[in-house]
């Protein structure tokens, strides 16, 4: 579905990404994990097209969009949560949702997008009953709920996560990878980027692990909870104890709390 091949994109002269090969299937759920300035939220950037890459090939379904607008990426299907929320502050939470609806907006009667609503609603309890409020009102994770149904209002083929859980407390932290989870389960294909690498891991079918700007190991989501070198540098344990993925089928739990 999604081919990204020997992709660079610069910030003035810095070199943010440098040469990133990655590919995402119909349906699946990959991760990028990495510190800091790995250039995590700088490929979701370009793959949005929000930045234009100096070099190298974004491919979505046979189309090359390296050179592409955002409003073009997101025409395709690509949809950008971004890092920090980015809502409409001033603006209700029922407007930011039609907002997020405006790719259809030549497509869509009143009905069906009503109906979208109630169904993100409904995902949210706590969004419907704040529904007329403004979205600077609300708390941190009730904004980042928000912004994930602002996100799927869009009806996206491929929904780029970056970083849900940043400044969440863990109960939320929960409640929002609970959601993740269920999207996966739907079919829902997603590119997650985030901080905390042992959630991300457990509802991830694959992952890579980028480092300065270019990846340096991929694999499985089991392959990398149980992979040493991962467990030391990323998940904040000693190698041994065996960690399972999230399991659609069987509905597994994670065997270790935040």
């Amino acid at each position: 579905m999604l081919e990204v091949r020997d992709l660079r994109v610069r910030y003035g002269a810095v070199e943010a990404v440098r040469g990133i090969n990655l590919s995402v299937r119909r349906g699946e759920l990959v991760a990028l994990i990495g510190s800091n300035g790995a250039g995590k939220s700088t490929l979701l950037k370009a793959l949005g097209g929000i930045l234009r890459p100096v070099s190298g090939n974004i491919l979505f379904e046979g189309e090359e969009l390296a050179a592409a607008p955002a409003h073009h990426v997101v025409s395709r299907g690509i949809v950008l949560v971004p890092e920090g929320r980015r809502l409409f502050a001033d603006q209700t939470v029922i407007d930011n949702l039609l907002l997020g609806a405006y790719r259809h907006r030549n497509t869509s009667d009143r009905r069906s997008t009503h109906a979208q609503i109630q169904q993100h609603l409904e995902r949210f309890p706590v969004l419907r009953e704040r529904r007329d409020n403004l979205a600077g009102t609300l708390s941190g994770g009730q904004q980042q709920m928000l912004a994930i149904s602002r996100g799927l209002m869009a009806s996206p083929r491929l929904l780029l996560l970056d970083e849900p859980s940043l400044g969440l407390a863990p109960l939320l932290v929960r409640q929002i990878f609970d959601t993740i989870e269920t999207l996966r389960c739907q079919g829902v294909t997603i590119l997650l980027v985030e901080q905390l690498a042992n959630l991300a891991l457990r509802v991830a079918d694959r992952a890579y692990v980028l480092i300065q700007g270019q990846t340096v190991l991929q694999g499985t989501s089991a392959e990398l909870l149980n992979n040493p070198e991962i467990a030391r540098g990323y998940l904040g344990r000693r190698a041994g104890r065996k960690i399972n993925a999230y399991n659609c089928a069987q509905g597994a739990q994670p065997t270790e709390e935040l």
